[in-house]
């Protein structure tokens, strides 16, 4: 009797418990826009994508490359985001994980505007959001995120002239392999 008992809850624990696997890796793309506030006003749209590789339950190593484009005037702008850096996930709940993250690179910057020479910025990231499963499939979430963005010389960011932007994102996650 007691055998039973204990196969009985055993069975009944491994029904309610909702263990949700890690990934391997995730890769994501999607639409973003950022927001530039340093003299005049700019609002860059673009794509972004992101690959990242979950060391750990919690810890991951991400990349992230974005691509926008703004025009005014008929000179058009356009610039290019490369970072990298740790993301760290909550992976509690069964349908949502929320992280954020921490993340450096570099900003390309280029106009066809006559007199615009190309630029190379330091970038410098952070922010956070959440991947929220889609159907039944734990391979696929859209991932809404929210980040600070910060581009200049490096010695701009120690006396505050670094440009700020906000960047906000709307991607399709695509999750590859379970640990």
């Amino acid at each position: 009797m007691k055998k039973l008992m204990l196969v009985a809850f055993a069975f009944f624990v491994a029904t309610f418990s909702h263990a949700q696997e890690t990934p391997v890796a995730d890769l994501t793309a999607g639409y973003s826009v950022i927001q530039v506030a340093k003299g005049p006003s700019l609002t860059a749209n673009g794509g972004n994508g992101s690959a990242a590789l979950n060391l750990t339950k919690w810890l991951a190593v991400a990349g992230d490359l974005g691509i926008y484009h703004t025009s005014s005037g008929g000179a058009g702008l356009t610039a290019v985001t490369y970072t990298a850096g740790p993301r760290v996930s909550y992976r509690h709940w069964d349908r949502v994980t929320p992280f954020a993250q921490v993340l450096l690179g570099g900003a390309h910057a280029s106009s066809s505007q006559s007199g615009f020479s190309p630029t190379n910025a330091f970038a410098f990231g952070a922010g956070g959001g959440a991947d929220f499963g889609l159907g039944s499939s734990r391979r696929f979430a859209l991932r809404p995120q929210v980040e600070y963005f910060g581009f200049g010389t490096v010695s701009d960011f120690g006396f505050g002239d670094a440009t700020r932007t906000v960047r906000i994102s709307l991607r399709i996650v695509l999750r590859i392999g379970e640990k």
